[in-house]
């Protein structure tokens, strides 16, 4: 499904008084050439057409507007800007130079300007699908919930299957962690487009499942999408973290090793691949990986990884002086605490274990595995 652009759509010629001159005649027929060039992806020639339009109507409309189109779809966005600027100075509402304005500025991450663009555009015509979309799109960009998800419903009242309100709506519930949601109208763009699917939708109602942990459900998406698409990285690495999920770490590493052939620096991967082969067993692959990613880039992750692997090989000296460089920048982690302290009690240093323990309780978040370990350890 395309949108379609007004500043890209056909333009009815202007009316031409009969008495005119044959210079004002031409006009209509330039602007048809530079809209029907520009519909075609014949920027320079579009351009030329409008120039010549403006050289003997200075203010004209679609001219103005011409231009701007041009310079948006070259993504020159300021110089667009301008040129729709002009056109809505002596053509105030021109719905092209608003829409067109509009895109702009949501193209520069102005979405409070495009906001504003798109509201007097709606006042002009308030049942614009494509308008009504795009300025719940820039709500849901400043996070404002609420006017977002009545916009989107504005929009599926009049065209009850437009994608893209059922995507916008499905990425707003997701965005806000309200996942059960978000899988709702996302599920209905399967009902309306069943294998036609956009494989966006198949990736995000798998990331649902992720975030639900119903992992079994979420692989059944990502592996459709990857029927569509072998190599799609969402879909790959949604097939490796549900897997890990469900702690079937070879199947995990099936799936991570997959991307990293695509993309063997992405340390989030190597970090993960890392973990798999830790969890398995593998000390030393496991060790390789975490290295890895630590040549590309300081890793938390690789970091601890690290950590683990001298704590089950026994250097636990080591290990916990790994953790406290962790501790630095991640005081509230209680993960590193626990960590500390079971490293702290396998040298034999009960009181040690207690001290680290209550450093944590001192910060004032409470954390019954913590308290457990803590009571235990005090009894």
């Amino acid at each position: 499904m395309e949108r379609i652009q007004p500043g890209e759509a056909n333009r009815p010629d202007e009316q031409v008084d009969s008495n005119a001159s044959s210079e004002v005649i031409s006009i209509p027929e330039l602007s048809k050439r530079g809209y029907k060039s520009l519909k075609e992806n014949y920027i320079e020639e579009a351009e030329e057409c409008f120039h010549k339009i403006i050289e003997i109507d200075e203010f004209n409309n679609y001219a103005l507007v011409g231009l701007g189109d041009a310079a948006r779809k070259r993504k020159a966005y300021k110089e667009a800007i301008g040129y729709y600027k002009a056109c809505l100075e002596h053509h105030e509402g021109n719905n092209y130079a608003l829409f067109g304005l509009a895109d702009c500025y949501k193209a520069l991450n102005q979405y409070s300007k495009a906001i504003e663009i798109w509201e007097q555009y709606l006042q002009h015509d308030d049942a614009n699908v494509t308008v009504l979309t795009r300025v719940a799109d820039a709500y849901r960009k400043v996070k404002d919930f609420r006017k977002s998800k009545e916009i989107y419903e504005r929009a599926l009242e009049i065209e009850d299957d437009n994608a893209y309100a059922l995507i916008g709506l499905g990425h707003l519930h997701y965005d806000f962690r309200e996942y059960e949601q978000a899988l709702k109208y996302w599920e209905k763009m399967l009902e309306y487009h069943g294998e036609n699917v956009d494989i966006r939708v198949l990736t995000s109602i798998g990331n649902c499942h992720r975030k639900l942990k119903t992992f079994s459900e979420g692989l059944v998406f990502f592996e459709r999408a990857l029927q569509l698409e072998s190599g799609n990285f969402y879909a790959l690495f949604g097939m490796a973290d549900c897997y890990r999920g469900l702690n079937d770490q070879k199947h995990s590493l099936e799936y991570w090793e997959r991307i990293l052939e695509k993309d063997p620096n992405n340390k989030v991967i190597l970090t993960r691949a890392g973990d798999a082969y830790r969890s398995l067993g593998d000390y030393d692959k496991a060790e390789s990986y975490y290295k890895s990613a630590l040549n590309i880039e300081f890793d938390e992750y690789a970091i601890l990884g690290l950590a683990l692997i001298n704590k089950l090989r026994g250097n636990y000296a080591e290990a916990i002086e790994s953790l406290k460089g962790l501790l630095k920048n991640d005081v509230k982690n209680h993960r590193l605490y626990t960590e500390i302290a079971e490293c702290w009690l396998k040298l034999g240093q009960r009181a040690k274990a207690i001290e680290i323990l209550n450093e944590f309780q001192q910060l004032g978040v409470r954390n019954s595995y913590i308290q457990e370990m803590l009571a235990e350890l005090t009894q």
